[in-house]
């Protein structure tokens, strides 16, 4: 294949990546604007200033591009936490802290984020293809979450590890619901702050080394 030949299809390749991105991030707009349930394709359209045809032709239907706009969610929560537990290094003690930090960063649970995260888990028994892409991702920071327990817990009897991890992911859970819910009486440096407190009285031995500042 000539030079001339390759450019066309590699700007075509570019063009639709950027269409793509273009429609995702609409996509979020229009439910923080509109909601889940009455955002449209062309909503979507409207915010991403393209036509509904395009919109039909990336994503097919509505259900199509809300499940790939919550998979896009996830994927940059998921690169992350991922990102900031290989910048820790190998010590467990600061590959946790790094895994809290990245929990409340602004691209976590930010004030245009977390509605996000409410809304589409709101839906999630009652419509598959979300669950699917939570459970997904889920599986895999479980996964991550469990490994750093198990070194820092190296000891402990089988299953406190995975303990450990499932009170964390609740603490998160609970704090990002209070930044939700009551914003203007909490902040994300607080709750990053009390997470690893609660972390440090859960499991003694990390007193003084997670919860310092």
């Amino acid at each position: 294949m000539s030079q001339a030949q390759q450019k066309p299809r590699k700007e075509r390749k570019e063009n639709a990546e950027r269409r793509r991105r273009q429609l995702l991030d609409a996509a979020r707009r229009s439910i923080l604007a509109h909601g889940l349930a009455r955002t449209t394709l062309a909503t979507v359209a409207a915010e991403a200033g393209l036509s509904q045809g395009v919109a039909v032709f990336y994503f097919q239907s509505k259900g199509g591009l809300l499940t790939e706009t919550l998979r896009d969610l996830y994927a940059q929560y998921d690169a992350l936490w991922s990102g900031a537990l290989e910048r820790a290094g190998e010590d467990p003690v600061e590959r946790l802290r790094a895994i809290i930090r990245a929990d409340f960063h602004a691209d976590a649970c930010g004030p245009d984020i977390l509605p996000l995260w409410f809304a589409f888990w709101g839906e999630l028994r009652s419509t598959p293809e979300y669950d699917a892409v939570a459970a997904g991702f889920d599986a895999r920071r479980r996964a991550a979450l469990i490994g750093v327990w198990q070194a820092l817990m190296a000891d402990a009897p089988a299953g406190e590890a995975g303990q450990m991890a499932d009170w964390m992911e609740t603490l998160t859970d609970g704090y990002w619901q209070r930044l939700h819910l009551a914003p203007e009486s909490f902040e994300r440096a607080a709750a990053e702050r009390a997470s690893r407190v609660c972390i440090a009285r859960l499991h003694p031995p990390l007193a003084g080394r997670i919860d310092r500042d």
